[in-house]
């Protein structure tokens, strides 16, 4: 037998033992998906943490509301009363004006980074319950993978409600 022909063989067994135990060449691969977004916006955790961030900033928004519009206010009744107004009050009432904004400016730059790092510190809170119960639900049903992004899933592959009701069932029993 030539070196080629025993080489050939070689190859072939192998293939064909595979062709005749096809049950065991193939494994079931479960692909689930779940949405974030809609997680986001329908468990109780992210529920409660925003309503958490709203009372927590409530305040400091008004207070910044108000100090906008009377800011504002002033600036009308600066354009209105500026022609009547001699230089040195104009140039006065203006340096306040000027200040009052960048005041209001600085004062609003900083309550939107404390806001951001809060609402960014309670989304990690709610993001790490929530990939603990995809885990959960994963392992549970026999899931080799989940996906958070696809062009398009079949619904029966879509794990997302059963996600927002173990987060919400995770709420009741204080997890």
């Amino acid at each position: 037998m030539t070196p080629l022909l025993r080489a050939a063989g070689a190859l072939l067994i192998p293939a064909f033992a595979l062709v005749g135990t096809p049950a065991l060449a193939q494994e079931t691969f479960r692909i689930g998906f779940v949405n974030p977004d809609r997680v986001l916006r329908e468990a109780q955790p992210a529920k409660a943490a925003q309503a958490k961030l709203e009372s927590e900033f409530l305040k400091r928004e008004k207070e910044l509301q108000t100090q906008g519009e009377a800011l504002k206010a002033a600036s009308e009744r600066f354009e209105r009363e500026a022609p009547t107004l001699s230089e040195s009050q104009r140039t006065s009432r203006q340096r306040a004006l000027v200040d009052q904004d960048r005041d209001f400016q600085r004062r609003r730059r900083e309550f939107q980074e404390d806001l951001n790092a809060r609402k960014n510190e309670e989304l990690q809170q709610v993001y790490e319950r929530a990939n603990r119960v995809v885990k959960q639900v994963a392992e549970a049903e026999k899931y080799d993978a989940i996906l958070q992004e696809a062009i398009y899933i079949n619904p029966k592959h879509d794990i997302t409600e059963k996600v927002i009701k173990a987060l919400n069932a995770s709420v009741g029993n204080g997890k």
